[in-house]
This record gives structure tokens, sequence and C-alpha cells, in this order.
């Protein structure tokens, strides 16, 4: 994959982006630039990032001018045209991105070099089905639409339907070439159920193609637990860890500003060529709780998603021993302290 560039539209240059963020929190700012002079810089001036078909990814792509505040002259976006991220990270071709929770556990489990870093936020997940499907237990013996076996949603889905005791062996897979041809399967009803990250869900509704039966940002367990995690590679943080640091500040600072100016995110990211429906960036940013990073316990989504998938044999490592060999919060623990308000 090529690393891709975005460049400035008419009107939003970098320097109005900037000026702009005074309006998402003067104190804010100047707490990022504070600890910007009192620290060390980084230890290298390039990081890559991933550009994919998400908008609940959107402080990974709100970060890029906070991360040119914390030293970084270049900002590489690298194009994943599925949602599965982390694979990038694995195979040398970006240093942190944001990835499922769910794929967090699987990369893990594999011995994959890649490091958690934060929660984001929770939610983003929707469950779609045809009129068949009453709840969520007659997915048994159906059929799902999805990009890959080992795909965000099938892991995911799997996870879920593993609480409810359904063994995901017994669900129909349909993989496709990409997410847009899993959503036009199950448009065309050739699957029953589909699970859409954002803007699939909002894209369905506008078609009125099926009916939601789980939402991921409110109904529990799901909703208590993040999707949505910030992971580098693990060469990275050993080699630059004043980097990561501020390149994992930059996240949260931009993570608070979704959750601050939603309107003021979903225009940067309509001018920008991330999300050009700005209505539909707006809808999403409004409806996720990009707060929950200050709040919860990433280490808890791994625990009950790593549960999940180890009784059903998707995974192999026991859930205790892979967060004790595979984590580190101690730089999202000092910025908690540092961010504190």
């Amino acid at each position: 994959m090529k690393p891709r560039r975005h460049k400035s539209s008419a009107g939003y240059s970098r320097r109005m982006f900037l000026a702009k963020t005074a309006a998402w929190g003067a104190a804010s700012l100047l707490g990022l630039r504070t600890a910007v002079a009192a620290e060390p810089p980084p230890e290298v001036q390039k990081i890559r990032l991933v550009h994919a078909p998400a908008i609940c990814l959107s402080p990974q792509y709100l970060a890029e001018e906070l991360l040119r505040l914390e030293g970084f002259a270049e900002i590489q976006y690298v194009d994943q045209p599925m949602n599965k991220t982390l694979g990038f990270l694995e195979v040398d071709q970006a240093d942190m991105t944001q990835g499922a929770g769910v794929d967090v556990v699987a990369a893990l489990d594999a011995g994959r070099a890649i490091l958690p870093l934060a929660g984001i936020h929770a939610g983003c997940y929707e469950l779609f089905v045809h009129e068949q499907i009453a709840g969520i237990k007659d997915l048994k013996g159906k059929s799902v639409a999805i990009t890959t076996d080992d795909s965000t949603e099938r892991l995911f889905l799997s996870s879920i339907v593993a609480y409810i005791g359904i063994n995901p062996r017994d669900i129909r897979w349909i993989t496709t070439a990409s997410a847009a041809a899993a959503v036009q399967t199950f448009v065309d009803g050739k699957a029953d159920a589909f699970f859409a990250f954002a803007p699939q869900g909002e894209e369905l509704r506008a078609k009125q193609v099926g009916r939601v039966i789980l939402n991921t940002t409110d109904d529990r367990p799901w909703s208590q637990y993040f999707c949505c995690m910030v992971s580098a590679r693990r060469e990275f943080v050993a080699k630059y860890p004043a980097a990561t640091r501020r390149a994992l500040r930059a996240f949260l600072k931009a993570t608070d500003l979704c959750a601050q100016e939603p309107e003021r995110a979903a225009r940067y990211l309509a001018d920008k060529g991330y999300e050009t429906r700005y209505e539909m960036a707006l809808e999403v940013l409004k409806g996720l709780p990009y707060r929950r990073w200050r709040d919860a316990d990433p280490e808890d989504t791994l625990r009950f998603h790593a549960l999940r998938l180890h009784e059903v044999g998707l995974i192999k490592s026991n859930p205790q021993t892979l967060i004790a060999q595979g984590t580190d919060w101690r730089i999202l623990n000092a910025l908690k302290k540092e961010m504190k308000g």
C-alpha cells in the first residue's frame, strides 16, 4: 500500500486548523504546549498511521496537526480499504493505529509484535438483520456477510454470540472481496445478517435495508467495553519511547476534540477528504462516547473478549497470561494524570 498524503482543501489550511483548536479549549492547547516544552523531543520525526473507511477512527485523522505540535514533521497515512488496521503494524507499514479490541486480542494470541496503548471509545458496530431473524440466538445456522475469515466483524460477532452460548462455527460466514461488497451482499438479500461499522449503519438506514437488533454503543454488556483502541508496533515503542508518549497524547487530545466539538471535528474530516459527507460524520461523532478513554480500563476490554474467544477455541492463550505478557499501560496511566480534567 502506498502512503496517502492528504492535501488541505481551499479554505482549510493547517494554519486555520491550529487557529480553530483555540475554540476547542485554550487551556487544553496550552497544556499540550507546556508538556511538549518540558519533555525530550521525539526520537524520530516521521510517523506512519492508517486510513480506513471508518468514521469512528476520526481521532487518528484529527491527530495529524496535533502530532506536528508534538514535534513530528512528517505524518503519513497508509490506505486500508477494509476496517482491519493492525495488519499494517505487523508488517512494518505503519507505526500506530486505532483498531478493534478483538483484533488486539487475536494479534496478541498469535504473538504478533503489537502493543496496545489505550482505549478510545465504545460502540460503533450494529448488527443488521433481515426479517427472518428475531434475535441474536437466531443467527445459529444463518449466514453473515464479512470481508475475510479473520475480519474484525467476524471476531467481534463471534465474541458476542459466544457470550450468549452460541458457537460461532454454527454460523455460515460469507466472505467477500471488500467492505463495500459485504454490504452489498446483505443489501441483495444473499446474507441474513451484517455487522456494520460507521458509516455502514447510516448508509443501510438511508437505504431502509434491514433492521438493527444489537447496537454496541447502547446495549450491555458490549457498550461497557472499548471498541476502538490505539496500538503501536512494539519495536517503535521500544526504540522511541518519547515519540510514543507524544503520539499517544496527540491521539487522546484528538479524541477529546471529537467529544467536545463534534461539529468542528466533522467539518475538518469533510474538508480534508476523510469523510466528505459532513452530516453523516457529525451523526457518528455525536453518537459515540469519545470521553470513555478517561474512565474505562482497556484491560477489561481485552479480558472480556479474550474469555469469549478462548471459550470457543478461537484463541489459544489463557486470557490472564495474554494480558500479563502482552500489555503495558504505563504511558497511558501517566497521560491520564497529566491530562486530568
